[in-house]
Protein backbone atom coordinates (compact mmCIF):
# COMPACT_ATOMS: atom_id res chain seq x y z
CA UNK A 1 0.00 0.00 0.00
CA UNK A 2 1.32 3.41 -0.92
CA UNK A 3 1.50 5.63 2.15
CA UNK A 4 1.22 9.42 2.29
CA UNK A 5 4.59 11.14 2.52
CA UNK A 6 4.45 14.00 5.00
CA UNK A 7 6.07 17.30 4.13
CA UNK A 8 7.91 19.82 6.25
CA UNK A 9 6.87 21.36 8.69
CA UNK A 10 4.87 18.28 9.83
CA UNK A 11 5.95 17.78 13.50
CA UNK A 12 6.65 14.03 13.17
CA UNK A 13 9.58 14.87 10.86
CA UNK A 14 11.47 16.44 13.76
CA UNK A 15 10.49 13.77 16.27
CA UNK A 16 13.15 11.16 17.13
CA UNK A 17 11.93 7.66 16.34
CA UNK A 18 11.13 5.16 19.07
CA UNK A 19 13.34 2.06 19.02
CA UNK A 20 11.67 -0.99 17.49
CA UNK A 21 11.27 -3.80 20.02
CA UNK A 22 8.76 -6.06 18.25
CA UNK A 23 9.79 -7.73 15.01
CA UNK A 24 6.42 -8.93 13.78
CA UNK A 25 4.01 -8.89 10.85
CA UNK A 26 3.15 -5.25 11.56
CA UNK A 27 6.81 -4.25 11.10
CA UNK A 28 7.13 -6.34 7.92
CA UNK A 29 3.98 -4.66 6.51
CA UNK A 30 5.37 -1.20 7.35
CA UNK A 31 8.65 -2.07 5.60
CA UNK A 32 6.86 -3.41 2.50
CA UNK A 33 4.61 -0.33 2.36
CA UNK A 34 7.63 1.95 2.78
CA UNK A 35 9.42 0.31 -0.18
CA UNK A 36 6.27 0.59 -2.32
CA UNK A 37 5.87 4.26 -1.34
CA UNK A 38 9.55 5.06 -1.96
CA UNK A 39 9.45 3.46 -5.42
CA UNK A 40 6.21 5.27 -6.32
CA UNK A 41 7.92 8.57 -5.46
CA UNK A 42 11.17 7.58 -7.24
CA UNK A 43 13.22 7.87 -4.07
CA UNK A 44 16.25 5.88 -2.93
CA UNK A 45 15.65 6.15 0.82
CA UNK A 46 12.68 6.60 3.12
CA UNK A 47 12.47 6.90 6.91
CA UNK A 48 9.39 5.93 8.90
CA UNK A 49 8.91 9.54 10.05
CA UNK A 50 8.37 10.51 6.42
CA UNK A 51 5.21 8.38 6.39
CA UNK A 52 4.08 9.68 9.77
CA UNK A 53 5.45 6.84 11.93
CA UNK A 54 7.91 7.83 14.69
CA UNK A 55 9.90 4.58 14.73
CA UNK A 56 13.56 3.82 14.00
CA UNK A 57 12.99 2.15 10.62
CA UNK A 58 14.36 3.10 7.23
CA UNK A 59 14.47 1.49 3.79
CA UNK A 60 17.11 2.18 1.16
CA UNK A 61 17.54 1.04 -2.44
CA UNK A 62 20.06 2.89 -4.57
CA UNK A 63 18.80 1.00 -7.65
CA UNK A 64 15.32 2.56 -7.14
CA UNK A 65 13.70 -0.87 -7.49
CA UNK A 66 15.73 -2.12 -10.47
CA UNK A 67 17.91 -4.57 -8.48
CA UNK A 68 16.21 -6.46 -5.60
CA UNK A 69 19.66 -7.36 -4.18
CA UNK A 70 20.21 -3.69 -3.31
CA UNK A 71 17.17 -3.43 -1.01
CA UNK A 72 18.24 -2.55 2.53
CA UNK A 73 16.12 -2.47 5.67
CA UNK A 74 17.70 -0.78 8.69
CA UNK A 75 15.92 -1.08 12.02
CA UNK A 76 17.35 0.78 15.03
CA UNK A 77 20.42 1.86 13.01
CA UNK A 78 23.36 3.80 14.37
CA UNK A 79 26.51 5.10 12.72
CA UNK A 80 29.49 3.57 14.50
CA UNK A 81 32.33 4.96 12.33
CA UNK A 82 32.83 7.89 9.95
CA UNK A 83 35.69 8.65 7.60
CA UNK A 84 36.51 11.38 5.09
CA UNK A 85 34.31 14.15 3.74
CA UNK A 86 32.03 14.72 0.80
CA UNK A 87 29.95 17.70 -0.26
CA UNK A 88 27.23 16.63 -2.67
CA UNK A 89 23.67 17.52 -3.59
CA UNK A 90 20.82 15.92 -1.66
CA UNK A 91 17.08 15.95 -1.98
CA UNK A 92 14.33 14.67 0.28
CA UNK A 93 10.85 13.32 -0.44
CA UNK A 94 9.52 15.46 2.44
CA UNK A 95 10.97 18.56 0.70
CA UNK A 96 9.87 18.12 -2.92
CA UNK A 97 11.80 20.15 -5.47
CA UNK A 98 14.42 21.24 -2.91
CA UNK A 99 17.99 20.16 -3.56
CA UNK A 100 21.13 21.45 -1.91
CA UNK A 101 24.74 20.46 -1.35
CA UNK A 102 25.22 19.01 2.13
CA UNK A 103 28.48 18.09 3.90
CA UNK A 104 28.63 14.42 4.93
CA UNK A 105 31.20 11.76 5.78
CA UNK A 106 32.56 9.97 2.70
CA UNK A 107 32.41 6.53 4.36
CA UNK A 108 30.37 5.24 7.28
CA UNK A 109 29.86 1.97 9.09
CA UNK A 110 26.32 1.35 10.33
CA UNK A 111 25.13 -1.15 12.91
CA UNK A 112 21.45 -2.06 12.59
CA UNK A 113 18.89 -4.83 12.82
CA UNK A 114 17.03 -6.43 9.96
CA UNK A 115 13.26 -7.08 9.84
CA UNK A 116 13.70 -10.20 12.00
CA UNK A 117 15.74 -8.43 14.70
CA UNK A 118 19.12 -9.88 13.67
CA UNK A 119 22.00 -7.40 14.18
CA UNK A 120 24.43 -6.69 11.31
CA UNK A 121 27.01 -4.11 10.25
CA UNK A 122 27.29 -2.56 6.81
CA UNK A 123 29.72 -0.12 5.21
CA UNK A 124 28.67 2.62 2.83
CA UNK A 125 30.72 4.93 0.62
CA UNK A 126 29.79 8.01 -1.37
CA UNK A 127 26.06 7.87 -2.31
CA UNK A 128 25.26 4.96 0.03
CA UNK A 129 27.12 6.70 2.86
CA UNK A 130 25.17 9.90 2.22
CA UNK A 131 21.90 7.97 2.10
CA UNK A 132 22.66 6.21 5.40
CA UNK A 133 23.45 9.55 7.06
CA UNK A 134 20.40 11.32 5.61
CA UNK A 135 17.97 8.57 6.67
CA UNK A 136 19.49 8.08 10.13
CA UNK A 137 19.24 11.87 10.60
CA UNK A 138 15.50 11.49 9.90
CA UNK A 139 15.26 8.79 12.57
CA UNK A 140 16.96 11.20 14.99
CA UNK A 141 14.51 14.00 14.09
CA UNK A 142 17.18 15.98 12.18
CA UNK A 143 16.27 17.33 8.74
CA UNK A 144 18.74 17.98 5.94
CA UNK A 145 17.82 21.67 5.86
CA UNK A 146 19.50 21.96 9.27
CA UNK A 147 22.75 20.73 7.67
CA UNK A 148 22.67 23.64 5.19
CA UNK A 149 24.39 26.93 5.81
CA UNK A 150 22.22 29.42 7.70
CA UNK A 151 21.81 31.53 4.55
CA UNK A 152 20.74 28.59 2.34
CA UNK A 153 18.39 27.31 5.06
CA UNK A 154 16.76 30.75 5.38
CA UNK A 155 16.28 30.97 1.60
CA UNK A 156 14.85 27.44 1.52
CA UNK A 157 12.41 28.13 4.36
CA UNK A 158 11.28 31.34 2.62
CA UNK A 159 10.67 29.37 -0.57
CA UNK A 160 8.60 26.81 1.35
CA UNK A 161 6.51 29.55 3.02
CA UNK A 162 5.87 31.12 -0.39
CA UNK A 163 4.77 27.76 -1.82
CA UNK A 164 2.51 27.23 1.22
CA UNK A 165 0.88 30.63 0.68
CA UNK A 166 0.29 29.71 -2.98
CA UNK A 167 -1.21 26.39 -1.91
CA UNK A 168 1.33 24.30 -3.84
CA UNK A 169 3.20 22.82 -0.86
Amino acid sequence: MILKIVKYPEPVLQQPGEPVTEFNAELRKLVADMFETMYAEQGIGLAAQQVGVAKRVTVIDLSAGKDPAQKLVLVNPEIIAREGKQYEEEGCLSFPEIREKIPRALKVRVRAQDETGKWFEIDGEELLSRCFQHEIDHLDGTLFIFRMSALKRDLTLRKIRKLQREGTW
